[in-house]
């Protein structure tokens, strides 16, 4: 008797404990994204009720108030209330698009991101802020369209075509649209115009493709590439180089940090804030530059309190705050999905290998940049194979060969562009350098993809992505418990 008492009080006790909030932020999270997802299979009405979220508010209230351990079921309950109220809510706000499914319509919009081209030919435009009339819709239109038009990202266009559904993040779809009008504000898209400028500037300095190839590394234009060259990239494993995402972000942060901490540490936040900031300007609110976005701020603001965010908890936090603004984002959205993919082998696999396979010695340059890549190449892998049927067998040695050169490319095209912007005459002479780099990097995507067994036909179902993920936690699991490495101490920005 004595020892079954002993027994309940020790487990009431621990069960009384208080769990820091932290963890409690994480769990809520999770829960989010789980009552998310799971809303895009319940009826748009069963969960749209504001009473939903009403209670998950409270049961969340109840939690975080107490703190206690066994209320912990309550507040995944609660977030999971919560979600499935955003997700359902999302749903019936989509419902006027999709009604518009197999018909004609005529839509205006804004272009939120920059202008593609496909196999064809055609234009690939994404529209945001729908109006069929003067009544506006919800979700994002994706659309080809003919091409010779003059589009920028923050025109407002209105065409016309055959509605479809959508895919990924894209409430629908419209092929071979007319383009019936096409209106540039004024001043406009800020950031759009001065990017292109500075982009012309580099274009005077360096020839092509090695002047697209460096814009693509500086601002994240990937579109400015020539075809053939976006081809040797995919296959070679560098796209993520050359599209608006966190690895860019990462290198002008810690450079910034790195200059200015010099100074004082408040000038390197703000500079690193800046920084942030002109970045997603510049290059466009996409699901990857929203996540790497905040990823890098709430990072950033931790160091400058003294605080060390895990990264479980800092990436459950950004998918989480991503998804309630937008919950067709986990869905279906490729972009979102690799980003959150990538930071998690660069801020959780990648440190826990190099202190299993290095110690306790701090990794160079060179060697984080390795170490990081290839993790996020591991991570990345199961989903990239899952959607394309493929898989590149050079990505590791065209990694090794060109990222380490990446941070030097970028400081050389920002050389060249203001160089030719001040002196003029100079342009070329200022702008051999990146040349030069910029050449070599050409030189190895495009041999590298030239090789005959350079990409492997693969297929994975969702349930062989499922068991690669298990693995690969339990692979984190055992290197974390081997190294009995703190993984708070890991900061994208340092």
């Amino acid at each position: 008797m004595g020892v079954f008492c002993y027994t309940v009080f020790m487990n009431w006790w621990v069960l009384r404990r208080r769990p820091h909030v932290s963890w409690l932020i994480a769990i809520l999270c999770l829960a989010l994204l789980t009552g998310v997802f799971l809303a895009q299979y319940s009826p748009p009405s069963l969960f749209a009720s504001f009473v939903w979220c009403a209670t998950g508010g409270l049961l969340l209230g109840l939690t975080l108030w107490r703190r206690y351990i066994y209320l912990i079921p309550l507040l995944i309950i609660g977030g999971l209330l919560i979600g499935l109220w955003r997700g359902s809510v999302q749903k019936d706000e989509l419902a006027a698009v999709q009604s518009l499914y197999g018909h004609s319509a005529m839509i205006a919009g804004n272009v939120r991101e920059d202008v593609d081209s496909d196999s064809s030919g055609q234009l690939v435009i994404r529209l945001d802020d729908l109006t069929i009339g003067s009544r506006p819709i919800h979700g994002t239109l994706w659309l080809t369209a003919q091409s010779g038009i003059d589009i920028k990202r923050g025109d407002r266009v209105k065409i016309e075509g055959k509605v479809s559904e959508g895919f990924g993040s894209f409430a629908a779809t419209m092929y071979r649209a007319t383009v019936t009008s096409v209106e540039r504000p004024q001043p406009g898209d800020v950031a759009r115009v001065v990017r292109d400028w500075f982009a012309e500037a580099v274009r005077r300095a360096i020839p092509d493709p090695e002047a697209s190839l460096g814009i693509g590394y500086l601002v994240g234009q990937k579109r400015a590439l020539p075809p053939d060259l976006i081809a040797a990239l995919q296959i070679a494993g560098l796209t993520h180089v050359v599209v608006a995402s966190g690895y860019n972000l990462t290198i002008l942060v810690r450079l910034a940090r790195r200059v200015f901490i010099r100074v004082s540490k408040y000038l390197a936040a703000l500079s690193s804030s800046v920084m942030i900031a002109s970045f997603i300007a510049i290059t466009g609110m996409s699901p990857s530059m929203s996540r790497a976005g905040l990823v890098a701020g709430l990072s950033l603001a931790a160091w400058y309190y003294g605080r060390r965010f895990h990264p479980i908890v800092l990436l459950s936090l950004a998918a989480a705050v991503t998804v309630m603004v937008n919950p067709s984002y986990c869905w279906g959205d490729l972009g979102w999905q690799l980003s959150f993919a990538a930071f998690a082998g660069v801020m959780i696999l990648a440190p826990l290998l190099q202190r299993y396979f290095f110690g306790d010695s701090k990794p160079g340059i060179v060697r984080q940049i390795l170490g990081e890549t290839l993790s996020a190449l591991v991570v990345t892998a199961p989903i990239l194979i899952n959607a394309f049927g493929q898989f590149s067998n050079v990505a590791i040695v065209a990694n090794m060969l060109v990222l380490p050169l990446v941070p030097l490319a970028m400081l050389l095209t920002f050389i060249a562009g203001v160089g030719a912007l001040v002196v003029p005459a100079a342009a070329l002479t200022v702008g051999l350098p990146a040349t030069w780099l910029l050449g070599y990097m050409v030189k190895v995507a495009n041999y590298l993809s030239g090789l005959p067994w350079a990409v492997s036909v693969v297929q994975l179902s969702s349930v062989g992505v499922m068991l690669c993920y298990v693995g690969l936690i339990g692979l984190s699991v055992y290197l974390w418990r081997a190294t009995g490495y703190n993984l708070r101490n890991s900061n994208i920005i340092e």
